[in-house]
C-alpha cells in the first residue's frame, strides 16, 4: 500500500511538478492553501506533508503549528522559495521534520522524503513496542489473586512514581525481576531505559567494570572505552539482582554512587553524574548478613528504603492453578496451538506440589507438559514430570503418618510401592531394567513385588525369562 503525501502549495505549477516526481511511488493529495491543507490533514490521514511557507491567508508556519497540535506523529517538510535562515530555524523549532528550498533538486527531495518516512516508521514501531512492554509489565498483569499478591500490587502502585530505592526480597524463582519491571514501567521513567544486572553472575574482577564502565587501557583487556550499567540506565532504572553477592569493596563503591549520584569509570579521572533509580533484589537474609559483617550496614539502609517481600509459591495456594493456566495459555499463544486444558487429576498434582523452585520452576514444568502433550487437547498427569507425582504422594504419606492416620511401617511400604511401580512403568515392566534402575537385583525386585502385591499386567508386556536364568 502506497504512503500518502499531502502537497500544500498555492502554485499549481509546483504541485504539478511534485506530483510528476512523486506519484510513481506515493499516493498524492493536493491543497492550494492552508485551510484546504488542514482540512485534508484531518480527514485524509496523510503519512507525510510537504508544506509551503508562503501561502495566501494563513501562512505555512501557522499551519505547521496546527498540524503538530493535531497529530505530532505525521512528519512535515517545509518548502520555500526564500533561503532565510530565520524561517528555517522557526520551522524546525515548531517541529518541522526537514526544510527544502525551491527550486528542488529531484534526487535530494526523494532522499529527504524517503529518510523522513523511514524515521517515522521506526518511531511508530518503537512506540508500539513500548506500549507492549508497558502492558506486559503492568502491575495488574503480575499473576496472582492471593492476599499476598494483592498487597504487592498496592505497594507497586504506591512506590512506582517516586525515585525511592526499593529492595525486593524472596526465594529464587519468585519473580523479583518481574516486580522490578512492573515498578519501572508504571513510573514516570517508563520511556527511559530499564537495565538489569545479576551481581552473582559476574566474577569479582569484572563487576566494577560492568557497573561503572572503564577507560581504554585501564587493564589488560580494556582495548576500548566501555560504558557501564549506571550510564546505560541514566534517567531510567537499574535493577541489581542478587545484591547480597557483592564483595565488600564493590559494596563501598556502590554506596558512594548512591550517596553522591556520581562515579568514575575504572581507570578514569572524570566524575560522571547520573540520575538512576535503583531497585535491588536478593534471596539472602541481609539482616543476618549485616549482623555477621558480611554486608555493609550503611549500604543496607540505603537500599532498604522500601521493602517488598515476595512470598514463595507454596504460601500462595490460591495462585498455583491460576499461574499454571496462565503459562499454558502463554505457550499455546506463542506456538499457535489449538486450545488445551488441564484435567482435574493434573491440576490436583500441580496444586499439591510444594514448588521449591517457585514460579520459575512452574513455568519450566508447564513447558515440559506442553511439549509432551502435543496432539492432545488435555494435559493429564502422565504429561507432567514424575517429580510432581512422587513428591506429592510422599508429602501426603508424611502428613498422614504425622497425623496418626497411618503407621510408619505402612507409610514406608506405600512409598516403596510407588517407587517400584514408577520404575516398572518407565521400563514397560521389564523387571531386569527396572531392577537396574533401582540399583537392586532382579530377584530382590521380584521379592519386593510379591511382598507389596505388585503384579505384572498381561496386556502388551513382553514376558521375561525365568529367574533361574538370571
Amino acid at each position: 500500500m502506497k504512503k500518502r503525501v499531502l502537497l500544500v502549495d498555492d502554485e499549481p505549477r509546483v504541485r504539478a511538478s511534485l506530483r510528476t516526481v512523486l506519484e510513481p511511488t506515493y499516493e498524492i493529495l493536493e491543497a492550494a492553501d492552508a485551510a484546504e491543507g488542514l482540512k485534508s490533514f484531518k480527514h485524509d490521514a496523510p503519512d507525510l506533508v510537504l508544506l509551503d511557507v508562503i501561502l495566501p491567508g494563513t501562512d505555512g508556519l501557522a499551519a505547521l503549528q496546527t498540524m503538530r497540535t493535531e497529530n505530532r506523529a505525521v512528519p512535515v517538510i517545509m518548502l520555500t522559495g526564500t533561503k532565510s535562515v530565520k524561517t528555517a530555524v522557526d520551522a524546525m523549532k515548531l517541529g518541522a521534520a526537514d526544510y527544502l528550498s525551491k527550486p528542488f533538486d529531484v534526487e535530494e527531495l526523494q532522499i529527504v522524503i524517503e529518510r523522513t518516512l523511514g524515521k517515522q516508521e521506526l518511531e511508530q514501531e518503537v512506540r508500539q513496542l513500548r506500549a507492549q512492554v508497558v502492558q506486559r509489565y503492568a502491575f495488574h498483569n503480575l499473576i496472582g489473586k492471593s492476599p499476598a499478591m494483592q498487597e504487592i500490587y498496592a505497594k507497586i502502585e504506591q512506590v512506582a512514581d517516586s525515585r525511592t530505592t526499593v529492595l525486593v526480597t524472596g526465594e529464587s524463582g519468585t519473580g523479583k525481576e518481574l516486580v522490578a519491571k512492573a515498578i519501572h514501567y508504571n513510573s514516570a521513567r517508563r520511556e527511559r531505559p530499564f537495565v538489569a544486572l545479576n551481581c552473582a553472575a559476574l566474577p569479582e574482577t569484572l563487576i566494577e567494570s560492568e557497573l561503572f564502565g572503564h577507560e581504554k587501557g585501564s587493564f589488560t583487556d580494556a582495548t576500548a572505552r566501555r560504558v557501564g550499567q549506571f550510564e546505560l540506565a541514566h534517567t531510567g532504572t537499574l535493577f541489581l539482582d542478587e545484591i547480597g553477592d557483592l564483595s565488600a569493596a564493590t559494596q563501598a563503591k556502590l554506596l558512594r554512587v548512591l550517596q553522591e549520584r556520581e562515579f568514575t569509570r575504572v581507570g578514569g579521572v572524570q566524575s560522571i553524574k547520573v540520575d538512576v533509580r535503583i531497585v535491588a533484589a536478593t534471596n539472602k537474609n541481609l539482616d543476618e548478613m549485616v549482623r555477621k559483617n558480611q554486608f555493609r550496614e550503611d549500604l543496607y539502609y540505603r537500599i532498604n528504603v522500601i521493602a517488598l517481600y515476595l512470598p514463595p509459591l507454596r504460601e500462595r495456594g490460591e495462585d498455583i492453578a491460576l499461574l499454571a493456566k496462565h503459562f499454558l495459555a502463554k505457550r499455546i499463544e506463542e506456538e499457535k496451538r489449538p486450545p488445551q486444558e488441564f484435567t482435574k487429576g493434573s491440576l490436583e498434582l500441580i496444586s499439591h506440589y510444594p514448588w521449591p523452585g517457585n514460579v520459575r520452576e512452574m513455568e519450566n514444568i508447564i513447558e515440559q507438559a506442553f511439549i509432551w502433550s502435543k496432539g492432545s487437547d488435555v494435559i493429564t498427569p502422565e504429561h507432567l514430570p514424575n517429580i510432581l507425582r512422587t513428591d506429592t504422594r510422599s508429602t501426603s504419606l508424611r502428613d498422614d503418618t504425622l497425623a496418626g492416620r497411618l503407621s510408619l511401617e505402612k507409610a514406608v511400604m506405600e512409598f516403596e510401592r510407588e517407587i517400584i511401580l514408577d520404575a516398572l512403568k518407565r521400563t514397560t515392566y521389564v523387571q531386569t531394567h527396572a531392577a537396574a534402575m533401582l540399583g537392586i537385583s532382579r530377584r530382590m525386585l521380584k521379592y519386593r513385588m510379591d511382598t507389596l502385591g505388585i503384579s505384572r499386567p498381561d496386556n502388551g508386556v513382553t514376558p521375561e525369562p525365568p529367574l533361574t536364568q538370571e
